[in-house]
């Protein structure tokens, strides 16, 4: 099968994107590990797979896989690009895109300057979504690991994350503690795994250790979930700038019930084609 794809990036989260709903396209997780492979493949964090909607009152439907071909719910740099990839391979000419993900519904919005607000719908705090293994519901909760215990905020949003306020970022924090509590038993499906530093009300650094990727450029469900945890513990303002290895994404959040707001960039580094 020859191949066509465009790669995107989100903050130097990237992807690879493919058009199914012009042809279609299947793929198996021995293919999606050759194109994620980044010596011998494509490379990728995610793979998305552009596909018709199933529901009339959706515009498409969109599947995300990573690099070693497990599938997951929810990607925010990837909703981004997905934006400007069917605006820009004119499949469709609207500015406000409602698309169908396995996590459920959410509206993409075309702004100006090339940026793209997703709303991420609103998230969970419920151990049952996530899902997490826990007595009861709490704010903070104590995991321990290798030893060590770590205090964590589990937030779902569409995917699931574990949020660690930490007072300094490193790349052996990260490297160290981001495997072990991504695959923690307490966690069913795994964790990604958000290292936050609060620098301000309206301001955090942040990197994340991706379930099936490892550590990425960017994160947009990381960002989502890292700010939300904050606002929860009274640490953020209801809207604030995550500084990311690749850039900045701004999150706004009013509290529970409400949906989260996402802005930020996404970009075409190149179209190409590849036999599989």
């Amino acid at each position: 099968m020859l191949l066509k794809f465009t790669k995107m990036h989100g903050l130097g989260n990237d992807f690879v994107v493919v058009d199914a709903v012009s042809r279609k396209v299947f793929f198996n997780k021995q293919q999606i590990q050759r194109l994620g492979d980044r010596n011998r493949g494509i490379g990728f964090d995610q793979l998305l797979i552009v596909e018709p909607p199933t529901h009339p009152d959706m515009d498409f439907r969109y599947r995300i896989f990573n690099a070693d071909g497990s599938e997951v719910e929810h990607c925010g740099n990837g909703a981004r690009c997905f934006a400007k990839f069917v605006l820009d391979r004119e499949l469709t000419n609207k500015r406000i895109i409602n698309v169908e993900t396995k996590r459920g519904h959410i509206q993409l919005r075309i702004e100006d300057a090339g940026l793209v607000t997703v709303d991420m719908g609103a998230p969970s705090f419920d151990p049952k979504d996530l899902p997490f293994t826990a007595e009861k519901q709490s704010g903070l909760y104590m995991v321990e690991a290798k030893g060590e215990v770590h205090q964590i905020t589990p937030v779902s949003v569409g995917n699931p994350h574990a949020v660690l306020r930490v007072d300094a970022l490193s790349d052996e924090l990260v490297s160290s503690v981001g495997p072990v509590l991504e695959s923690h038993e307490r966690f069913e499906n795994r964790v990604n795994v958000g290292f936050m530093q609060v620098i301000n009300t309206e301001e955090i650094a942040l990197r994340v250790y991706e379930r099936g990727a490892g550590e990425t450029q960017a994160c947009g469900t990381g960002a989502c979930a890292a700010v939300v945890a904050g606002i929860k513990q009274g640490w953020l303002a209801s809207r604030v700038t995550a500084h990311l290895r690749g850039g900045d994404l701004r999150i706004e959040w009013q509290g529970e019930g409400s949906p989260i707001l996402m802005t930020g960039p996404a970009e075409k580094v190149f179209e190409g084609q590849i036999y599989l």
